[in-house]
């Protein structure tokens, strides 16, 4: 069965998608709000992260994944994110990662 997985840094590249999960999917546009994106230093890169604020919404996409394909993203996304379950705007029940 398919999960809804929002992604709004990295994952909304195919390339990436290729390269994390084997195969590229199509997401839909839709916005998580009460978060805004900042960034994290990993390894010496910048990486974006969702953060709690109220007045602030962030733009991403709703993509489907397996739920061994989300095992696969979660080592990829490492232990400096955390995966929760959220409702998007569009009334949508997906995971996604965040501090």
């Amino acid at each position: 069965m398919k999960r809804h997985l929002f992604v709004y840094g990295t994952l909304k590249s195919p390339k990436i998608q290729k390269s994390v999960f084997g195969r590229i999917t199509k997401g839909r546009p839709d916005v998580l709000e009460g978060y805004k994106k900042s960034k994290i230093m990993i390894d010496k890169k910048r990486y974006p992260i969702l953060i709690p604020n109220k007045r602030s919404l962030v733009k991403g996409l709703v993509i489907s994944v397996t739920p061994d394909e989300l095992k696969t993203i979660d080592k990829y996304e490492t232990d400096s994110y955390k995966r929760t379950q959220i409702v998007l705007k569009s009334g949508k029940i997906a995971w996604v990662y965040q501090k």
